[in-house]
């Protein structure tokens, strides 16, 4: 992991008052949208021309960008990706990923684009949005489709729920099996799961006990509407001093036994094994991203 992905906030390219607003907030990615917020498609234009322009000025700098294109039926898909595949974007989130196949054609279409810049393969990421049933159900085909290029995969949970022909409850159990389904087919292929915005943006007490929920189910960052949601996100998503302190003693140990040519360690009469030695250095390398973003300035 190149960077963080607990917070990923979705900026309307085309107005100028959030895209200036958005170079002062601390989102660890910025989806800046050219699709469904930018209307009319005239906008998109706009939008485009904006991402251009505040990159060129430095406005970004050092900040992680993942444009949201529109979708390969739109007709707008060939003129985001050709113009935007520039220096300072690390990827983009890809909309309406129903399948494999569809993020197989994107990151074919990046390729393309990458080897007539002269840029190297691969440089350009991918996070399909995951939006509909059929995507749900093939959230493993998708999250394979493009290996090294798939980096994260995110839930949109409103036209799931209109695909679905549920209800958007309050409670949230029309969406639980599809958040475990998504997480669990993502970090069964190594991708990071990114959990569906919370659309009460208002309702703090119940964004944290989406939060709470949110990784229990193994989500390592949420979508993000408005910067209020942004330093409650982080807390849940960043490792607690405890799990800092497990992690870093779970590693000793497991090197203590191994100095000692033991197989495994021995904590509390429980057995430390390769499982948890592999979370805690998941723990610790998320902590060192923290860390490292906490000294650097915008």
């Amino acid at each position: 992991m190149d960077h963080l992905f607990r917070s990923l906030m979705f900026v309307p390219a085309h107005n100028d008052r959030l895209m200036n607003s958005a170079t002062r907030v601390d989102a660890d990615v910025l989806l800046l949208d050219i699709e469904d917020s930018v209307q009319p498609v005239a906008n998109k234009q706009k939008a485009r021309d904006n991402i251009l322009q505040y990159l060129s000025e430095g406005r970004f700098r050092g900040r992680v960008l993942y444009p949201r294109v529109n979708d390969r039926e739109s007709g707008e898909l060939l003129r985001d990706v050709y113009q935007l595949t520039v220096d300072g974007i690390a990827g983009f989130m890809y909309p309406k990923s129903k399948k494999g196949e569809d993020v197989y054609f994107f990151g074919k279409l990046l390729e393309t684009i990458e080897y007539e810049k002269g840029f190297p393969i691969g440089t350009f990421k991918i996070i399909p949005l995951i939006e509909t049933t059929g995507a749900v159900m093939n959230i493993q085909d998708i999250c394979n489709a493009c290996p090294n290029r798939v980096t994260a995969v995110a839930f949109g949970c409103e036209d799931f729920v209109t695909d679905l022909g549920g209800k958007h409850d309050p409670e949230g159990q029309s969406i639980f099996t599809a958040r475990a389904q998504i997480a669990m087919g993502a970090k069964a292929c190594g991708v990071i799961p990114i959990d569906t915005v919370h659309i009460r943006v208002h309702d703090l007490e119940d964004l944290e006990r989406n939060l709470i929920l949110s990784k229990k189910l193994g989500f390592e960052g949420m979508l993000v509407l408005n910067p209020k949601e942004l330093p409650l996100c982080h807390r849940y998503y960043s490792p607690d001093p405890e799990e800092v302190a497990w992690a870093e003693e779970m590693l000793a140990l497991a090197e203590e036994a191994k100095q000692e040519g033991k197989g495994v360690a021995l904590k509390d009469n429980k057995f430390i094994g390769p499982p948890m030695v592999k979370m805690a250095r998941a723990i610790l390398e998320k902590n060192s991203l923290i860390s490292h973003k906490k000294d650097q300035q915008f």
